[in-house]
């Protein structure tokens, strides 16, 4: 069975930002438990030249919705990259969802072999088609900042796990 590009994108999107929505109340809870200022785990990277906790989930977020968007045929959201507590990030990654919620699924579909135009960084831009764009461009690099978050906050001590960064998977289990 084929899956759409909708199906393969909208959401496994909401699924990742919905469970590092969850990782950050492990990482309140922690912080509170251990008498810890929670703003110590959002300015933490793993080594000097990466992004922050914080900048991770503004990161993951961006992609996320941007890519969706782009897709879509659709001016993303934008936001202003000044969350400071685990509240505002929290509310972030809710607000993306939301935006998520709204793209239609057919004109994501249809963007598979549409050119997409997006930033590289300041000055270059990148053009691949939708299907690659999606494939190789959005999907791996929210996985990427997913990831990193999670990994910084499990670095920290924060008690999660496989099954946390998985989030609320549709599954059976048998």
């Amino acid at each position: 069975m084929a899956f759409s590009m909708s199906q393969a994108s909208l959401p496994a999107l909401e699924i990742g930002l919905n469970a590092l929505s969850a990782i950050l109340d492990k990482a309140e809870a922690f912080a509170a438990a251990r008498k810890i200022d929670p703003a110590i785990l959002l300015d933490t990277r793993l080594a000097p030249d990466m992004f922050p906790l914080v900048r991770q989930v503004q990161v993951a977020t961006d992609l996320a919705k941007n890519g969706a968007a782009r897709l879509a045929g659709v001016e993303p959201p934008r936001y202003e990259d000044k969350e400071t507590t685990i509240a505002e990030l929290k509310a972030r990654l809710a607000k993306t969802v939301a935006f998520i919620k709204t793209l239609d699924a057919k004109r994501v579909d249809a963007a598979v072999d549409r050119q997409i135009t997006f930033p590289l960084g300041p000055a270059n831009k990148g053009e691949m088609n939708g299907g690659d764009y999606l494939n190789h461009f959005v999907l791996p690099n929210v996985y990427f900042h997913l990831t990193a978050a999670y990994a910084i906050l499990r670095h920290c001590g924060v008690e999660i796990g496989k099954q946390d960064f998985l989030g609320a998977i549709p599954m059976k289990v048998t």
